[in-house]
């Protein structure tokens, strides 16, 4: 039998590196020690504990120098293939107000998760909260903390993150797709050839909107139209805006605020996206007013269930819905764009999936939720997009009831970890062929035993996306009934399309596909 060091040695280096981390926090205390397991003990007892200062990593300037003259702004997610090489599974960052512990191994990514406590705290979002402190209104899913957080929490999870209450949504979900597809070929039929749909990651932004608001507010808000209403359009824009200026605002100091040319853009930005969304709130509140005069039975989705059940103030339903917008619209468009751009790529793959969802839903069938359980392939690829492409590739957590201890070191309560989700999602220690679009390795027949915690693109525990149900109706729903639709082929001139980091994870260019329709819905429009 193998020793447990020849064993060890198999391991990459980062993993041997974790590994032995883990092996120092774990190792357990017994009676029965053997005089040099005693010394051992004596030797480990006068061992110093490591702390933050102690990790590798680079300085201010090496930071600033790979992030701005490197050119990484924008490429942050792959920065984090080159300090893990450099540095190993775990190093250290200071940018801006920001120290923070990164961790590029998926079991001390475990380790930390597990110990997140019953009020988990990502990153203070103090940017984000500046506006709120600025405008008096209440923080929302996102940025609230503690005791507050975990209440706004419970009111929010009810009729969105339940699976089954997800499926309330099926039919709202489906007109949207349907208005979609009418739009995808307005599209095909404006370019050159008839059949390329050009800027495709704005046409699945605009559906991902028309989604999240239609389930939000229970009304359409225009985002499918031809000509997008000015107010839509602005709003869309502000979220644009607001994203991009964030990055910016990380990495300067609060003080220098005053000085920055683009500070009163970002400000105006979330203005725009609250007044948006209050503008909304209040049409429906008259609206279930209006109801309640007339001595009728209020009745409604999810704006109408916040509204009635009185369980949090206005104040706190607007700061929750504007975060709660921003929360549902890259997930669902930057997923779609990610799954299309490969099945493009791979023809196989998206005839065995036609197959699939033809033998599901035959002809112009509109699918049902049930159907979807159906439909192992089609969860698949959006899965395989999800993990090559997390929409947040660096998640955070705060150390915030105990210090947390990874092996030799000791991170005190307030410790900042930066959680390096995508190179832990490209890890060959972790998946097979890591930067191949594979979405058969989620399949049960074909399915890897791994670490569960290597691709988890909705987050962990009672902080994970509250709207991952819906954003998966969504992407299900869409990728199914575009697939019984259309063939997919590349632009033959767009060449290859990376990932930019702006927050989240978008296409570096245009994407454009060749949209073919199939002859079974030759007909449909």
């Amino acid at each position: 039998m193998p020793s447990p060091a020849f064993l060890l040695r198999q391991l990459p280096l980062g993993r041997r590196r974790g590994f032995l981390l883990l092996q120092t926090c774990r190792a357990p205390v017994t009676q029965g020690r053997t005089i040099a397991g005693a010394a051992t003990g004596v030797a480990e007892a006068e061992r110093r504990i490591k702390t933050f200062e102690d990790l590798p990593g680079p300085s201010l300037l090496q930071n600033m120098y790979w992030v701005l003259l490197r050119g990484y702004l924008l490429y942050s997610h792959e920065l984090q293939f080159v300090f893990k090489k450099k540095y190993g599974p775990v190093w250290k960052t200071s940018f801006g107000q920001y120290k923070v512990v990164n961790v590029a191994d998926v079991d001390l990514l475990e380790t930390i998760l597990r110990q997140e406590g019953k009020y988990p705290m990502r990153c203070d979002m103090d940017s984000w909260k500046m506006h709120r402190r600025m405008r008096d209104l209440a923080n929302g899913p996102l940025t609230e903390e503690g005791h507050k957080w975990h209440t706004l929490r419970t009111v929010l999870n009810k009729r969105m993150l339940r699976p089954q209450e997800a499926v309330l949504y099926t039919a709202s979900v489906n007109e949207v797709v349907t208005d979609f597809l009418v739009r995808l070929e307005e599209m095909r039929k404006e370019s050159p050839s008839g059949v390329m749909v050009n800027d495709l990651p704005n046409a699945f932004y605009r559906f991902a909107f028309e989604g999240i608001s239609y389930i939000l507010f229970e009304t359409r808000i225009g985002c499918l139209k031809s000509q997008i209403p000015a107010e839509t359009q602005q709003f869309i824009s502000s979220i644009g805006n607001m994203l991009k200026y964030s990055i910016f605002l990380y990495i300067f100091p609060e003080w220098m605020n005053k000085v920055l040319p683009f500070f009163r853009l970002y400000i105006q930005s979330w203005d725009n996206i609250f007044a948006f969304a209050k503008k909304l709130i209040d049409q429906k509140m008259r609206l279930i007013q209006d109801r309640l005069d007339r001595g009728e039975e209020v009745q409604g989705e999810y704006l109408t269930y916040l509204l009635s059940s009185r369980q949090l103030t206005d104040k706190e339903v607007n700061g929750s819905v504007a975060e709660l917008l921003l929360a549902g619209v890259d997930t669902t468009s930057n997923t779609l764009c990610w799954a299309l751009y490969h099945l493009a790529q791979d023809p196989e793959v998206q005839d065995v999936l036609y197959k699939e969802v033809t033998e599901v839903i035959p002809g112009e069938t509109i699918p049902t939720a049930e159907d979807l359980t159906k439909m192992p392939l089609l969860k698949a690829v959006i899965k395989e997009a999800l993990r090559l492409y997390p929409v947040i590739p660096t998640n955070s957590r705060v150390a915030v009831e105990k210090p947390i201890a990874l092996g030799d070191y000791s991170f005190p309560t307030g410790t900042l970890f930066g959680l390096c989700h995508y190179v832990i999602a490209r890890d060959e220690a972790n998946f097979h062929e890591p930067n191949k679009f594979i979405p058969q390795r989620w399949l049960r027949q074909d399915r890897v035993k791994n670490n569960p915690f290597s691709s988890i693109p909705f987050g962990y525990g009672i902080r994970a996306c509250v709207g991952r149900r819906i954003a998966e109706l969504e992407m299900h729903m869409a990728l199914s009934r575009i697939i019984q639709k259309y063939e997919l082929k590349p632009d033959p001139k767009g060449g290859k399309i990376k990932s930019i980091a702006r927050v989240v994870l978008a296409p570096n260019k245009d994407l454009n596909l060749q949209f073919l329709k199939r002859e079974s819905t030759s007909c449909s429009a």
